[in-house]
């Protein structure tokens, strides 16, 4: 799935009420469409010019809508499905908020995970190797990716109200319009800080 207009995810992000990480509800305590709400609003609240990262936030899960269940692979198929829309940066750091958790896993052992989080890290490879972290390391998108990490697991908390989903919808047209600027097609976009 590759979405091609900001009217494509906004009804993509919609169909995320109700929507859990996992068929049977017993994964996060909120679904995924408040998860997004709130990864996206602590991200704009720590990184208020960094419109990508908190796009990023609010993005970042969209794979357990589209393959449910698949806990490995739902980063990969969100950063594909957004790519073409929002661009390389924001794919990116879709793709490696598993890769950050795995990360924060092997430098951070004692850090908090919820409890479906801890559940999901052995089917995502679990504790990097120090090879593997000092690889992760060396990525220049590392540094963003742990920070949505750090947002993605913390934005999981029941009644908070963190917004609604078309406050969003002119950052993303924004970013998508950032992205489709002639001359930044198939390079990162930059981002303000």
């Amino acid at each position: 799935m590759e979405l091609r207009s900001v009217e494509e995810l906004m009804d993509l992000l919609h169909a995320c009420r109700g929507a859990w990480d996992t068929s049977d509800r017993s994964g996060d305590p909120v679904d995924i469409h408040d998860h997004a709400l709130q990864t996206a609003a602590l991200l704009r609240r720590g990184h208020p010019a960094d419109k990508e990262l908190q796009v990023a936030g609010l993005v970042h899960d969209i794979g357990h809508l589209i393959s449910p269940g698949d806990d490995a692979g739902h980063a990969d198929l969100a950063a594909d499905a957004v790519r073409p829309l929002l661009g390389e940066r924001v794919s990116r750091l879709v793709q490696l908020h598993v890769a950050a958790k795995r990360y924060l896993a092997t430098t951070a052992p004692g850090r908090g995970l919820s409890a479906q989080s801890a559940l999901t890290l052995t089917a995502q490879g679990g504790a990097m190797t120090p090879f593997e972290a000092a690889s992760f390391e060396r990525d220049p998108l590392a540094e963003d990716a742990v920070t949505l990490r750090q947002a993605d697991d913390a934005g999981k908390v029941v009644g908070l109200d963190a917004g609604v989903m078309e406050d969003w919808r002119t950052v993303l047209e924004l970013v998508a319009a950032q992205h489709s600027a002639p001359g930044t097609r198939n390079r990162p976009s930059a981002r303000g800080h």
